[in-house]
């Protein structure tokens, strides 16, 4: 599974005004860090926005009592 798929499964678990929120905030992250000079989308600081993404997910459902 790529990073962009995980990041959309992660988000697809949320209510769409966190959602919007979460993705925006990624979105503005990984546009940043591709526009550097060597960067790939494939580099460790992209991983790190899946796991936020995860972990947004993980902290709603906890809070929501849903696991």
């Amino acid at each position: 599974m790529t990073y962009a798929e995980r990041i959309s499964k992660a988000l697809d678990k949320l209510p769409n005004e966190i959602s919007l929120k979460v993705a925006t905030d990624i979105d503005k992250r990984i546009s940043d860090w591709l526009s550097g000079d060597g960067h790939k989308a494939d580099d460790p600081y992209i991983l790190q926005q899946v796991r936020f993404a995860e972990n947004a997910v993980k902290v709603y459902e906890k809070k929501e009592g849903l696991k």
